[in-house]
């Protein structure tokens, strides 16, 4: 692919509009993220790696399936070799985690992925990968933030190295290196491998085909608008994932977001089996399976059901903020076993880096599924039978900026009286407010939680709850989703 040339009448630059959340900066194409804008953003990269990292290494430029990615990120590579700084573009679209790999096995500086994740088709976004192939600590997120207002005006081109590469196979090969797909193949499952229009088409059917697996491809044609789906991998958007599971007989369904770092799974009865059950399962086949010691990182988010096994196995547990850079700053310095969220990113290093990989997570539920010889669902009702039940919900609000003031500040005053009509115990206030709910009319409530979040990439107000069972769950839900739009 050529790199791309300049527009023609352009809108300007404006580096303000430009805010890295969790993971990256996010907007909606056309509106503010612009080639003007994206422009701005790999020279703020071009700036902090020729301060701060062997920028002779060269980075890498990736990108997704979405609507003109192919384009930003010719852009943005230009933009770096313009800057002297070597650049190996990526020859197609390429999984998110694929990149990372790269990173670590090019030994380079570090790398631009065009992508906006699990964002609707209206977005696109701008990551930055460091040089340990995961995603950039918040320290050095401050350090790009604090290059943009000086990276408006394009400087004086440097030395110009620009070129292509396949960073797909050479990640296809690690996979087949640390899972065993022969015990896969071995129980002759079908399973259904749902990239949701995304940027892992293809990879976990070329997988499977070389080692004999059965598999089938549902969402794998092009197309930059999803087909009307959100490419997350969360109900509802996984229904036609678990209807196809049901119709085809298949033992499982594992579904990928826009740019494959995240996953989400279908039981053989078409089940949902949430991030925080993927969690778990991972996290119970890794220690008595792999054998594979660490900590375990989880963050505000996440389900206590993540506590109970890292306190069964005797493992260190650390709570970080939401955003999975939270995550890989601490396996930067701790042995971690695994690291997860509550939106189905999760990281093994011993496997996949600091990074978290939806592809390698969706295989190795399927070799747990192998050796246990169980389903999803059979694994998950044995953490349950163990634990006891644990369900888990989400809604996505959006609400005035009225709204979400006033619902923020009600949950913080909220420890000793009340929120949404349930009385509250105690409060926690990591990101967002976490409230622990109590009364007397429901023991249940004893180990419900409701956490009240605002967003770092879109204008929505997110509201979590957890409780022993998913009719809790949704009076939680809906009681909250009330008394916050009545703002």
């Amino acid at each position: 692919m050529q790199p791309a040339s300049g527009t023609a009448l352009a809108p300007p630059a404006d580096a303000t509009v430009i805010k890295f959340g969790t993971d990256g900066w996010r907007a909606r194409i056309a509106e503010d993220f612009t080639f003007a804008n994206v422009r701005v953003a790999a020279r703020a990269v071009s700036r902090y790696l020729l301060a701060n990292e062997d920028y002779s290494k060269g980075i890498l430029v990736g990108y997704d399936c979405r609507f003109m990615s192919e384009r930003f990120a010719a852009v943005a590579a230009e933009e770096v070799a313009a800057c002297g700084i070597p650049v190996t573009l990526a020859s197609g679209f390429v999984p998110t985690p694929a990149v990372a790999f790269a990173v670590r096995s090019r030994r380079a500086a570090g790398a631009i992925v065009i992508t906006a994740s699990h964002n609707p088709w209206q977005w696109n976004g701008f990551k930055f990968k460091a040089s340990y192939g995961g995603s950039a600590a918040p320290e050095i997120v401050k350090k790009i933030e604090a290059e943009l207002p000086h990276s408006t005006l394009r400087g004086a081109a440097g030395v110009r190295q620009l070129a292509t590469a396949d960073l797909v196979e050479p990640y296809l090969a690690h996979l087949e290196k640390v899972i065993d797909l022969e015990a896969i193949a071995r129980r002759n499952f079908l399973f259904i491998a749902d990239p949701m229009y995304g940027a892992a088409r293809g990879c976990l059917l070329r997988l499977c085909s070389r080692h004999g697996i059965r598999c089938e491809e549902i969402h794998g044609s092009a197309n930059p608008l999803f087909g009307g789906l959100n490419p997350e991998p969360i109900e509802p958007h996984v229904h036609e994932l678990s209807r196809a599971v049901v119709e085809r007989k298949a033992q499982a369904g594992f579904a990928t977001d826009g740019d494959a770092d995240r996953v989400g799974a279908i039981d053989r009865d078409g089940a949902f089996v949430d991030s925080h059950q993927i969690f778990s399962i991972l996290l119970r086949y890794l220690v008595e399976v792999r054998g594979l010691k660490g900590a375990v990182v989880k963050t505000f988010s996440t389900a206590k059901l993540v506590d109970l096994l890292a306190a069964r196995y005797g493992l260190p547990l650390y709570e970080t903020p939401i955003g999975f850079k939270y995550i890989c700053d601490r396996m930067l310095s701790t042995k971690v076993l695994i690291g997860g969220e509550e939106s189905g990113g999760i990281g093994v290093p011993d496997l996949g880096g600091p990074e978290r990989d939806g592809v390698l997570n969706a295989l190795l539920l399927a070799e747990a599924m192998a050796h246990y010889g169980k389903t999803l669902g059979e694994l998950v009702a044995e953490l349950h039978r163990e634990f006891g039940p644990h369900q888990y919900g989400r809604v996505d609000l959006a609400v005035t900026a009225q709204q979400k003031e006033a619902a923020m500040r009600n949950a913080a005053a909220a420890r000793g009286s009340s929120f949404a009509g349930f009385r509250v115990g105690r409060t926690e206030d990591l990101d967002g407010v976490k409230m622990y709910l109590t009364g007397a009319r429901d023991r249940a409530l004893e180990r419900t939680w409701l956490l009240v979040r605002a967003s770092g990439t879109e204008p929505l107000l997110r509201v979590y709850c957890e409780a022993p069972s998913k009719e809790l769950v949704q009076e939680v839900l809906v009681a909250a989703e009330r008394y916050i739009l009545s703002l």
